[in-house]
């Protein structure tokens, strides 16, 4: 999900994540957020590795391919999330990880889902960068969705490592397997959603690597050091607070007793809580439909995100066109 659509036709970008609803919060593409003391990551989309190089480049109004490519995860949203390094409790993807079905109980799955097999014998179900994350981060939780049916899965990080648990819950259908209540021990509040330092932080270093167009690329160096920012993002969310800003409507919502016959042509406008975020960070919005190549004249900041080494960019060998990808 990257946009909120309404049947007045407004779309406003949620890249970074933010309410979609007084009570329904949106970790953006890939993002870090902490509820109570409660640290909870997650990685938007799917993988498809013709996309998985290029840069942000789908901007509204979408046609047939780039409303499919705009939930496709990137390179570039993954490696900011391996820059995590303090522990999470919770991860959420849409994807399941590679090889996670290596970890449950296949045999089960494949009676339900038979036109899996193929896949799992072959070690191709699932995402290899989700598996990486899981590898990386290892989290208490993980839970996925995607492949519509339940399946719960252990996995144990090493001899004597953490241990990882898996759920993927099925369709939100009768009769299906779609809901299950865990209690998850934490300290006492607030209990309310907040921004998290490290995740502002990674965010702001990362912003002047943000790849905005169809042409490949990938950032070489693993290790970025966040340190200068994150002291800078600890001294603003001192003076400011860490709650996110607060929901703010766009578009009025779908009234089913006013059918739309025929849909207006879609409106892009700026999210106010995308606007709020980035200002609050010091960093210009990019994702401008008028701006496709990512410049922006507009920028609210009077001090710019450090940029990245020449060096630190790097071209992969081959990406091939997917025009026709069916998402």
């Amino acid at each position: 999900m990257q946009a909120c659509f309404s049947n007045r036709g407004v779309i406003t970008i949620r890249y970074y994540g933010g309410w979609a609803a007084p009570n329904i919060y949106f970790l953006g593409f890939a993002g870090v957020v902490k509820f109570g003391n409660i640290r909870i990551g997650g990685m938007s989309g799917i993988h498809k590795q013709n996309d998985y190089y290029r840069g942000h480049h789908e901007r509204p109004p979408y046609n047939e391919g780039t409303i499919r490519s705009v939930y496709h995860v990137r390179h570039y949203d993954v490696l900011k999330l391996m820059h995590v390094k303090e522990p999470l409790d919770i991860f959420m993807s849409h994807d399941w990880p590679l090889g996670i079905t290596e970890y449950g109980n296949r045999e089960r799955l494949l009676r339900e889902k038979p036109f899996f097999k193929e896949e799992v014998d072959k070690r191709t179900l699932g995402s290899e960068s989700a598996a990486k994350l899981l590898n990386k981060l290892k989290p208490p939780y993980w839970f996925s969705a995607h492949l519509h049916c339940r399946f719960p899965a252990i996995i144990q990080h090493g001899e004597d490592g953490p241990m990882t648990k898996f759920l993927a819950l099925d369709k939100c259908l009768p009769g299906r397997n779609f809901l299950q209540v865990i209690d998850i021990p934490s300290n006492p509040g607030p209990y309310e959603i907040q921004y998290d330092e490290e995740w502002l932080a990674i965010t702001r270093r990362f912003n002047s690597a943000f790849p905005l167009t169809r042409m490949p690329c990938t950032i070489r160096n693993e290790e970025l050091d966040i340190e200068d920012d994150r002291q800078w993002v600890r001294s603003k969310l001192n003076a400011r607070g860490a709650k996110t800003f607060d929901f703010v409507q766009t578009a009025p919502p779908y009234d089913p007793s006013r059918p739309v016959y025929n849909p207006p042509v879609a409106v892009h406008c700026r999210n106010p809580q995308t606007e709020s975020f980035l200002q609050l960070l010091e960093l210009p919005y990019l994702l401008d439909s008028s701006n496709p190549g990512g410049v922006d004249t507009n920028v609210s900041s009077s001090q710019a995100a450090p940029a990245l080494d020449d060096d630190a960019i790097e071209l992969p060998d081959e990406v091939e066109d997917d025009e026709g990808d069916e998402g």
